[in-house]
């Protein structure tokens, strides 16, 4: 039998610890019953049945239940205040409103109070308190692996508290590697303790599980499982993902796949509540207010459960509202079985939306104990609170629309009337084109006509019968167009055309074959060589052609060979000789030397003896005795020898007297005896700044050209030229010697006249961007880099003569995307850099700087010449650290005259960008902390560039008339290059020498010694026994007394 007794919820929470029950177990069945009935009137009414009521018990005994009593709790706002049409609804015990004038009828007497309360005491324990045996006797249950389990009596109620309760539930598990093995295994707990107490099956409850880390796992959809064993194994092989925490793809996932028909949800119409319950304990990696925003308005509700250090406005982003009811943040794992009571509440709450007839047009949201309708995106509610309808966006916003704007869902669009189409932009409108709407079959163009359209062809082709094909006219095909060749047609008429190797002659029809050395003009040294298709640089015998391809250079074969000579190693057009130092011959291998005895080689003729020197001999005469005046006979002692001559110098003898003579570079004084310096220069410290010259016994100090003598008399100053002429420089005037030069101010560069100035923007550059497209930047920030390309170009005079420009993306590798030399304008530069593709890979930073150095700034790429000392720039941008070295190339990119500006943003690393930019770093550095800012970058590296043209335009300032020009002196590292032509004329190794200097003043000094080969063909020629021995001995002297003069004046030189 059921025995049905109505009682408060109030009153039992007091009854039924005194019979000792606990309250927790019998917690269902309290708030089930909120409050008596207030007219005794109702407790003798037949009791309906209601969703709310709980019915529990055990098989074999009496049934106790306690029905859920309804009571109007009063009109809510905008409701009548008839009782009879005021909604029905549940309030709880402690908010029962008792009106004080009903206060005698609605409450029972105090002892028909005590009478019910004894009643229910010995009904209690009547009906409640089980058998002896069966309290001592624990609860138990069989696993879903047949095991005998024990079980809490609380679990035992739980089982069945959501019976027969409809509802698809998903469960999203964060499994992230901040969540520990520990605690994923409270949270399957916590899982299995939620399904104990929920009724699963395919017309009940359907349960779905994800869990989540840097991507999203689905373990069991809805439709999976049948049976709550099924669920309950699923949850217990769950594996820890131990991965990143993607919160807001988890519940997109959900939104769009969990909740699907195709994975098991019941469709909308059905009002089968949808409930995702969310476990997670950290910040998530991504954006989820606006998915869960999404999940919401489509009548999903969220519970969102936090553990641990959880953002709390995170989980109210992800919650349905109230956040009181749907938001619970606890300590740590351990805690989260504290919340399995109160979401047994919660998913056993009767839902509204599936019990009455809601009537709300597109979604039903329940709320505790009613529920609100809401609409769709695009739409908003009507005053009755459950319709909908299209949100009127064209009257609330700017639609720009030229002619009409139409509502569409969350959105508009513009629309024009009969007779214009819908320009591209989407808001003007534009007459009907027929020859884009109609299939018009015109093969060249289309023009629109009044109504209709007319076809017409291209220039040189001419319409057909049908009126749309067109036919290209053959002006070739008539035989007399007299060409030698080929004949072309164009457009308008034909033209002649030479084969490969011939160019067109002034009649047009004939052709003759291109000389392209005088054609091109290349500048070769010695000979040029046409070919079929160009042209080469030849050198004459003797040379070799440089790597420019157009001087020649003599051929050193000392040099190149291993020659064995003894001394000395001389060069002649296709081999070399050796030749011996002052005072040695060469012996017969022609390698090796012997010193010259020339006493014995010669008939020297000396009267009493005869002594070899370096390079000749010399008569000696015994004590006593000199030498006369022939060099080879001896005389007594003369009068210098025996009387006091009195000479300074030297003593000159004459037959009855003698006379003084001085040293070579002295003269003799007026006294005949004493004799003083040719140069006072050099014989006193004359301390002149600029030049001393000598005047008379004594010397004043002069001044170079340009300077003047100061007041001392010995150093000098510059003159003001800029003062004493008329310059006609545009800006400023600065003196430079004899001469000025003209400069320019802050923001100006000189221009080609040197005189007058244009601003720096306007000045030649070569300019190339080096570009991080790593994966780090991102494709948004990609195209901030571009805009911020492209604001430099807009600075800049782009064309040849001015500014050239040439970008490199890099990433893994370097991708030239446009050289110095591709383009001559900013238009063409800025459409490519806005087509340039995104690599998004590594970061390869010194593999770009050393392709910039290695191929962008060459000439082959487009840079100009160093010669023209156009200045060479480069703007290197990135926002990570290197994945390889950037000091090596860094360097030698400066090192070659390369000034690199830094540009860095985000996590760019400092130190690197110190390494790459030029000195010094305070303004050829900058840095911002992101792309909002990438703006001041801009300016300041424009400014830079000015700059750069500026210290430039100083570096070329050009004078206005030329220096007078100094004779070339070698300096110490200038080799001294001596051409020497050797001829072997005689049979027995009589060898002349001809020394050719390359610089004109060393010539003639050999010019002394032979004579020019134009009037004499030979030197040999003069005299044809230049073979014998006396004569190889001769010129052997002299080639050594050139060979000593020439050294000496190099010496001198350096």
């Amino acid at each position: 039998m059921s025995f049905f007794i109505v009682v408060d919820g109030c009153l039992l929470q007091k009854v039924i610890p005194s019979l000792g029950y606990s309250t927790a177990a019998t917690s269902p069945v309290i708030s089930a019953a909120p409050t008596l009935i207030p007219a005794t009137t109702k407790l003798l009414e037949p009791l309906e049945p209601h969703p709310s009521l709980t019915r529990w018990g055990r098989p074999g005994r009496v049934k106790l239940a306690a029905a859920v009593l309804l009571e109007r709790c009063g009109p809510r706002q905008g409701e009548a205040a008839d009782d009879r049409d005021r909604p029905v609804r549940l309030c709880p015990c402690h908010a029962f409103p008792v009106p004080a004038a009903a206060a005698a009828t609605t409450l029972l007497p105090l002892k028909m109070e005590k009478i019910l309360v004894g009643c229910l005491l010995m009904l209690g324990h009547f009906l409640l308190l089980p058998p002896a045996g069966a309290r001592e006797r624990p609860h138990t249950r069989f696993s879903s692996r047949g095991r005998h389990v024990r079980t809490h009596p609380q679990t035992t109620l739980l089982e069945s508290s959501c019976e027969n309760k409809r509802a698809d539930l998903v469960f999203i598990i964060d499994s992230s590697r901040s969540v520990n093995t520990h605690d994923y295994a409270k949270v399957k707990e916590f899982i299995l303790d939620i399904l104990q107490f929920l009724d699963i099956g395919p017309d009940v409850t359907r349960v779905g599980l994800l869990q989540y880390g840097s991507t999203v796992k689905n373990e069991f959809s809805l439709k999976t499982f049948k049976r709550k064993s099924e669920v309950e194994r699923a949850v217990k092989r769950m594996r820890h993902l131990s991965t990143g925490t993607m919160t807001g793809l988890a519940i997109q996932y959900a939104l769009n796949i969990a909740f699907s028909e195709v994975e098991g949800a019941r469709p909308l119409q059905e009002n089968v509540p949808r409930i995702i319950m969310i476990v997670t304990d950290g910040r998530p990696q991504d954006s989820v207010a606006e998915v869960a925003a999404k999940a919401r308005d489509t009548g999903i509700l969220i519970f969102a459960i936090g553990v641990g250090q959880v953002d709390l406005n995170t989980l109210k982003a992800i919650g349905s509202e109230p956040h009181k009811d749907h938001v619970f943040l606890v300590a740590n794992f351990s805690q989260i079985e504290s919340l399995t009571s109160v979401f047994q509440n919660k998913l056993c709450m009767v839902h509204m939306c599936s019990v009455l007839e809601h009537r709300c047009a597109h979604f039903c949201i329940n709320t505790p104990g009613s529920y609100t309708c809401r609409c769709k995106q695009g739409y908003i509610l009507n005053a009755d609170q459950k319709t909908c309808r299209i949100q009127d966006l064209c009257a609330t916003e700017d639609h720009g629309c030229e002619q009409l704007c139409v509502n569409i869902p969350g959105s508009y669009v513009c629309h024009c009337y009969s007779g214009y189409t819908l320009a591209e932009d989407g808001k003007r409108c534009a007459a009907v084109d027929y020859c884009a709407s109609e299939n018009h079959g015109c093969e060249h163009e289309c023009v629109n006509a009044e109504s209709s359209y007319l076809c017409q062809c291209h220039e040189g082709f001419v319409l057909n019968s049908d009126k749309k094909t067109c036919t290209k006219i053959d002006h070739c095909a008539s035989s007399n167009h007299g060409c030698q060749h080929e004949c072309v047609n164009a457009q308008k008429s034909a033209f002649c055309r030479c084969l490969k190797g011939f160019m067109l002659n002034p009649d047009g029809k004939t052709c003759r074959r291109i000389n392209y050395c005088a054609l091109n003009k290349p500048g070769c040294e010695h000979e040029c060589v046409n070919t079929e298709e160009g042209h080469y640089c030849r050198c004459r015998r003797g040379y070799t052609l440089d790597p420019n391809g157009r001087t020649c250079s003599r051929v050193d074969h000392c040099a190149q060979q291993d020659h064995g000579c003894e001394q000395l190693c001389l060069n002649t057009e296709e081999s070399f000789v050796c030749q011996c130092s002052e005072g040695f011959l060469i012996n017969s291998d022609l390698k090796t030397c012997s010193r010259v005895d020339y006493c014995l080689l010669s008939d020297h003729g000396c009267e009493y003896s005869c002594v070899n020197t370096d390079r000749s001999f010399a008569c000696q005469c015994p004590e006593g005795h000199v030498l006369r005046s022939d060099g080879k006979t001896c005389a007594k002692l003369d009068s210098c020898a025996l009387g006091d001559h009195g000479c300074e110098h030297s003593c000159v003898s004459s037959e009855d007297s003698f006379m003084c003579q001085c040293f070579e570079g002295f003269i003799l004084r007026n006294d005949g005896k004493t004799c003083r310096r040719k140069d006072v220069c050099q014989a006193v410290d004359h301390g002149c700044e600029h030049l001393c010259v000598n005047s008379g016994e004594s010397y004043v100090c002069k001044c170079l050209e340009g300077f003047e003598l100061t007041e001392d008399g010995k150093h000098c100053r510059r003159k003001d030229v800029c003062k004493s002429t008329h310059h006609g420089c545009e800006h400023i005037c600065v003196n430079n010697g004899d001469f000025y030069a003209c400069r320019c101010s802050e923001g100006f560069v000189l221009a080609e006249d040197g005189r007058h100035c244009k601003r720096c923007t306007e000045g030649p550059i070569d300019l190339v961007f080096v570009i991080d497209g790593s994966k780090s930047l991102g494709e948004d920030n990609f195209e901030i880099v571009k805009h911020f390309v492209t604001g430099i170009i807009d600075s800049l005079a782009i064309s040849p003569k001015a500014t050239r420009v040439g970008l490199l993306q890099y990433s893994t590798q370097v991708r030239t995307e446009f050289t110095l030399r591709d383009f001559s304008s900013a238009k063409d530069m800025k459409k490519a850099v806005a087509h340039m593709k995104y690599m998004g890979k590594g970061s390869m930073t010194g593999l770009a700087l050393k392709h910039m150095v290695e191929r962008s700034f060459t000439q082959v790429e487009g840079a100009r010449p160093l010669s023209t000392r156009v200045p060479r720039v480069a703007i290197v941008f990135t926002d990570g650290r290197a994945q390889d070295d950037v000091s090596e190339w860094a360097r030698k990119a400066k090192a070659n005259g390369i000034t690199v500006y830094a540009a860095g943003v985000g996590k760019a690393i400092e130190e690197e960008l110190q390494e790459i930019a030029s000195e010094p770093t305070d303004k050829h550095l900058f840095y911002a902390e992101d792309f909002s800012t990438m703006d001041e970058i801009s300016e300041k590296l424009k400014q830079g560039i000015c700059e750069a043209l500026e210290d430039s335009d100083g570096r070329q300032d050009s004078p206005a008339g030329e220096p007078p020009k100094q004779v070339h002196q070698p300096t110490e590292s200038e080799p001294v290059t001596i051409n020497i032509r050797d001829l072997l004329s005689c049979s027995n190794f009589a060898v002349q020498h001809r020394y050719l200097f390359e610089e004109d003043n060393h010539s003639r000094s050999t010019q002394k010694l032979f004579h020019s080969t134009k009037s004499s063909g030979s030197p040999l020629e003069e005299n044809q026994d230049q073979c014998k021995c006396e004569d190889l001995i001769m010129f052997q002297k002299l080639a050594s007394e050139e060979v000593r003069k020439l050294t000496q004046r190099y010496i001198l030189f350096q």
